[in-house]
């Protein structure tokens, strides 16, 4: 059943990963039909075809490397400028490589397409174009995250305890039972019971998530109001201090960083919490499932969109990490970066474990999100073959013929991104050699998010 289950996540997620591609390419090619471009191929994969039908004048196909996709437009590169109108007079090895491709973007054009082509059309026009590949992207995390957090929402404490603990054990120590060698908590000398609602701390009314900020921020002898069995009464309880995880004030654990700013791990590659001494009461609170508000999930969708960009700047000092994982034997991290691979047996892992439906759901929207998220935020870098980068050219091309209308000049026409080929191929080059390390590193020292 196990198997079956870790099978079914695994398809689950490639399944998520193919339609967020072509999600994507959908953008891309929607738009561009809309200008009247003609496009030619939509496939998610690259490298050898597998499946493909046409329709009209487009051939829709899967490819067998699941890496990405593209929507084929005649025209995206322009036309080279004559040497008169101030073009190469001799052709440089750099500028080889560019009119290399620039064949290639012609390689479908039939005469009757002469105006059908995308360099031809307003720099604006082409921004859509581009932009609306990551856009799609962004919508779909947008649902996902709008279903996860307005409709089945997200685990929060309330100020019902759950469970007691007997003893007074610091963060970083294990203890399977209590011994004479630990005090016993406050919540045990004080006869509370699972179950219990408390009301109030020190005449402060408690409100769900803030019981356990409340608990850290006191100290000595505190007056609680508890509910139990619908009766009400008080009681002073003697909130000692103790070494805990860290928590930020939005109740989020606060990891160790090093000297240089780095998580810090443990040998299972868990990144370590730091602690504090704060206030200690000794239970465990009961979670439950809470729909957030529409500011709390704007909120929410804008914290995960800025994780995503930290984790996109940091990807190249990851580089080192992950081949030592892959090729050296060390330990893989948590939060290590994993591929398509990766990302399938993870989702294979929480179909495995058995939790209860809406939690597998919750996580696997939350995930599938935020590699849509990265989707988005990735593409847009301002560099090629990245859609960014062609955004780019097509912003520089509107400044220059704003700027050419100020001054009365003549149309400096479009900027040839094609002189951008090279560095293009050497993008393409390190994304291939990062994403085969992530392969086999993924194969043989996954990223295991239940230990």
């Amino acid at each position: 059943m196990v198997v079956l289950l870790t099978v079914v996540g695994i398809v689950l997620f490639v399944v998520g990963l193919l339609f967020s591609i072509a999600w994507h390419e959908l953008g891309h090619m929607s738009t561009a039909k809309m200008f009247g471009i003609k496009c030619t191929e939509f496939m998610v994969g690259f490298g050898k075809t597998l499946w493909s039908v046409r329709r009209g004048e487009t051939e829709y196909g899967i490819k067998a490397v699941p890496l990405g996709g593209f929507v084929r437009m005649v025209g995206m590169l322009p036309p080279a400028k004559r040497a008169e109108d101030g073009g190469a007079k001799k052709m440089s090895r750099w500028r080889a490589m560019a009119e290399d491709a620039r064949e290639a973007s012609y390689v479908e054009l039939s005469p009757e397409d002469q105006d059908r082509q995308f360099y031809q059309r307003a720099p604006w026009k082409r921004l859509i174009v581009m932009f609306a590949g990551p856009g799609m992207n962004l919508v779909l995390a947008v649902i996902l995250l709008a279903v996860l957090f307005m409709g089945i929402g997200v685990h929060k404490e309330t100020p019902q305890i759950g469970q007691l603990r007997e003893c007074i054990v610091p963060a970083g120590v294990t203890a399977t039972e209590c011994t004479d060698e630990f005090d016993r908590t406050p919540s045990y000398e004080a006869g509370l019971e699972p179950g219990d609602l408390i009301l109030s701390i020190d005449g402060e009314r408690t409100e769900g998530a803030n019981v356990n900020s409340q608990i850290r921020q006191s100290l000595g002898p505190t007056e609680f109001v508890i509910e139990r069995d619908g009766e009400r009464f008080t009681t002073d309880i003697d909130i000692v201090e103790n070494e805990l995880p860290a928590r930020d004030a939005d109740g989020n654990i606060v990891y160790e960083l090093d000297e240089n700013g780095n998580h810090v791990y443990d040998e299972q590659g868990r990144r370590i919490a730091a602690t504090e001494v704060v206030g200690f009461l000794g239970v465990i609170f009961v979670q439950e499932r809470q729909a957030l508000t529409v500011g709390e999930s704007v909120s929410e969708v804008g914290t995960m969109l800025v994780n995503v960009g930290e984790a996109i700047i940091a990807l190249p000092s990851r580089v080192p990490e992950v081949f030592g994982a892959a090729f050296l034997g060390e330990q893989r991290t948590e939060d290590s970066p994993v591929g398509i691979v990766g990302i399938s047996r993870i989702g294979g892992e929480i179909m495995s474990q058995g939790l209860p439906v809406i939690d597998t759901v919750a996580i696997m929207l939350s995930i599938l999100a935020s590699v849509n998220l990265f989707l988005f935020a990735f593409n847009m870098l301002p560099i090629l073959p990245l859609d960014g980068g062609h955004m780019v050219g097509a912003i520089w091309e509107s400044i220059k013929k704003w700027t050419a209308r100020i001054f009365r000049r003549p149309d400096p026409g479009p900027v040839d991104v094609a002189l951008l080929t090279p560095v293009a191929y050497v993008i393409v080059a390190c994304f291939l050699v990062f994403s085969v390390i992530l392969l086999v590193a993924d194969l043989i020292n996954p990223v295991r998010l239940f230990g």
